[in-house]
């Protein structure tokens, strides 16, 4: 009987100990979720940018972006993936298989790109001898224009813009043996940069267009190849005045201005402001890319614009995309993303606005959860009680027992069984603290149950295992011990 009173405790001292330890797992599996949410929500965020062609400017700009974003430790990173051409880069954002990209309108347009930063501009630049007497547009027709090819895009962006003026391009037979083109017609003839002065010079071509920006190596070496074959060194530059028209029907169209002197002060080349068309090479973000890592992108884009530029040049030419009102910001011919919008009107939401609405949640529901660990707490405090309440009804059963035990064996199990509940009490005392009420209880309880085994052995005729002095000193010890521990 006796064995199996302390099967029985030891049962249940072990269920207690197993719900206390679940409770202590899934208190840690809590802490751990919470920890691994703030990990994920502080972690930077990395974003694909798709670049074309692999040897551009652009991707020039975007790598070395890129590492200072690294370097710098910023909360938005970017992985430039390279592409062969700018069309290619284009269809990758389009298919969703990047979240940024470099893109030029006029040769592909993805209909989910909104605009982060116009990187550079390229404008439509023809360049004639003044005595060719090739003044505007309109003078091209049955003229030669020779091109300078810089992209596959470039020819169907002359052959559009010649629409637009009813002109149509003349056929390779229409141009053969040094022919006079057809009226209406104009005669589109590609060129190497090198071949420039020398085609004007055999009157292979009365003109020669190049599309860049104005300020580049490849404008200023055009509009100088030009001039280098005028016999008296006097350019026309030819502008494109219906700029606006031209965008109401290719809105993927700039409308760009050639600034007085830009390929030469003394003369000054132009002497006049030009207005011509051109292109752009923007970077452009998926409209479903958050606004907070596209306002980020930006931000850094442009205050790092003279730390980029000295190893991309091409930073000194971006701009911020063309747009009247935040309202129509996001509603234009080429629509910007609205996370750049928040950085141009300096209306980037601070951490505490990002997640404000969480932030009102929690102290909305602050009371209920601070309530919930509160009684957490006094369950675990509970649970820990529980233990020792065993311990303390077990003592008062084996009292009971040893009063009405018969035999000497009875009694020397007892002992064993008290001498079992003594060692757990220990070993509780050295995993946490035990209330110094139950401690006392807990020395009345043994002192009781010695005193009660000690008279039970001299009521059977039966020495003593140890005296009343001894079992008072043995008990003191024990106080002392689960004392220390609770301190």
């Amino acid at each position: 009987m006796v064995s199996t009173q302390v099967r029985r405790t030891r049962t249940r001292l072990g269920s207690v100990l197993m719900r206390r330890e679940w409770v202590l797992v899934l208190l840690a599996l809590i802490f751990g979720a919470v920890a691994a949410g703030i990990a994920y929500l502080s972690r930077p965020t990395t974003l694909a940018v798709a670049v074309g062609p692999r040897d551009g400017a652009e991707a020039a700009l975007m790598e070395v972006y890129a590492k200072t974003l690294a370097r710098n430790h910023e909360d938005v990173r970017l992985q430039v993936h390279h592409f062969d051409d700018v069309r290619d880069s284009g269809a990758a954002l389009q298919e969703n298989k990047a979240d940024l990209a470099v893109v030029r309108p006029d040769v592909l347009l993805p209909e989910n790109g909104l605009t982060l930063a116009v990187l550079h501009d390229e404008a439509l630049i023809v360049a004639a001898p003044e005595a060719s007497g090739i003044e505007n547009m309109a003078d091209l027709s049955k003229r030669r224009l020779g091109v300078v090819v810089r992209h596959a895009a470039d020819i169907p962006f002359l052959t559009n813009l010649l629409d637009f003026y009813d002109f149509k391009p003349a056929s390779p037979a229409e141009l053969a043996e040094g022919r006079t083109p057809p009226a209406a017609h104009v005669g589109l003839v590609p060129l190497k940069a090198a071949e420039v002065s020398e085609a004007l010079s055999t009157k292979r071509v009365d003109a020669v267009a190049v599309v860049a920006a104005p300020a580049s190596k490849a404008a200023i070496s055009t509009v100088r190849a030009v001039e280098a074959a005028s016999p008296d060194k006097a350019v026309t530059l030819v502008s494109v005045p219906d700029g606006k028209a031209i965008i109401q029907r290719l809105p993927e169209l700039q409308s760009v201005t050639i600034p007085a002197g830009t390929f030469g002060g003394w003369p000054k080349r132009p002497e006049e402001d030009v207005e011509t068309v051109g292109v752009s090479y923007r970077l452009m973000a998926r409209g479903s890319v958050s606004r907070m890592a596209v306002a980020s992108v930006v931000q850094h884009l442009f205050e790092w614009r003279s730390r980029l530029a000295a190893t991309a040049p091409v930073a000194n030419l971006m701009k911020a995309p063309d747009y009247e009102t935040t309202v129509t910001a996001t509603s234009a011919r080429l629509p910007n993303h609205p996370g750049a919008v928040d950085y141009f009107e300096r209306e980037q939401q601070t951490l505490l606005e990002r997640y404000e609405d969480w932030i009102y949640l929690i102290a909305f529901f602050g009371g209920t959860i601070g309530s919930g660990f509160a009684w957490l707490g006094q369950r675990l405090a509970r649970k820990r009680r529980e233990r020792i309440d065993v311990v303390l009804d077990r003592l008062l059963d084996i009292l009971g027992e040893a009063r009405a035990a018969t035999s000497v064996a009875q009694l020397d199990a007892l002992t064993r069984e008290t001498d079992t509940l003594i060692a757990d009490v220990v070993r509780q005392a050295r995993e946490r603290s035990i209330d110094i009420r139950l401690v006392g209880a807990l020395i009345l309880a043994i002192d009781a149950v010695n005193g009660a085994l000690d008279d039970g052995r001299r009521t059977l005729g039966s020495p003593a295992v140890e005296t009343a002095a001894d079992a008072r000193a043995r008990t003191a010890r024990l106080l002392a011990l689960n004392l220390s521990a609770a301190e």
